[in-house]
């Protein structure tokens, strides 16, 4: 199976000419790409592309009296297929619980869409403990069969945005471990170069979480081809 790369722009770039200018860059490359909500309807004035649209976060219901949220059920109007749900970030600044993102899989997977659940150790903390714990919290109560349509991302916290990455070596006990916990696409994440990039293929991920190296066109299309 090809693997998949997934671009997460975060709160980047702060305007639309600049967004319009990185979707064109990398107009023919086929991956997922997430950008802030602003932009997700920038690609259909885009002509030939071969990317996808994913959007970065969603809320657990699909309407209501949320001031400010994103419904899953509005992605999947627009006509994504995928949804970042769990990242680091998100578990820090806005205090999101594995009971949040719980619920918010089980939304997603209703409107139909692709999760990609992050789970991740912060430094010095027992990665396959963290990772239990996130996995058997975030995925309570969810079929086998909806278990198999989630995407995870293994990304340690103390990578992330660092330019300190998990060794490929190091990274693939914590692939091993997933693996013996759900059957499903597991994906790398954390200051992902191009340099790197095909080593965590080679130890049997099935694909990338790109962050800051996505804003840089020419270093993105490096990481794709590398994969």
């Amino acid at each position: 199976m090809k693997p998949l790369i997934i671009a997460n722009w975060k709160c980047n770039p702060t305007n639309l000419i600049e967004a319009k200018k990185l979707f064109n860059k990398v107009r023919s490359l086929d991956v997922v790409i997430c950008p802030p909500f602003v932009y997700l309807n920038t690609r259909y004035k885009i002509q030939d592309t071969k990317y996808k649209l994913g959007a970065q976060n969603c809320h657990y219901e699909q309407s209501g009296t949320y001031t400010g949220e994103i419904s899953p059920k509005m992605l999947e109007d627009l006509g994504l297929k995928y949804v970042i749900i769990g990242h680091s970030e998100r578990r820090i600044h806005f205090k999101e619980t594995d009971e949040m993102i719980n619920k918010k899989l089980k939304a997603a997977l209703k409107a139909g869409l692709k999760p990609i659940l992050c789970i991740g150790e912060k430094k010095g903390e027992n990665a396959k403990k963290i990772i239990s714990g996130q996995l058997k919290k975030d995925l309570k109560g969810i079929s086998k069969k909806d278990l198999s349509k989630i995407i995870i991302a293994y990304e340690p916290v103390w990578a992330i945005g660092t330019g300190d990455f998990c060794k490929p070596d190091k990274a693939k006990k914590a692939l091993d471990f997933i693996k013996q916990k759900i059957n499903t696409r597991i994906l790398y994440g954390g200051s992902v170069n191009s340099k790197i990039s095909k080593s965590y293929i080679k130890v049997g991920f099935n694909g990338l979480l790109v962050g800051g190296a996505s804003l840089d066109a020419q270093e993105f299309i490096k990481i794709v081809k590398n994969a």
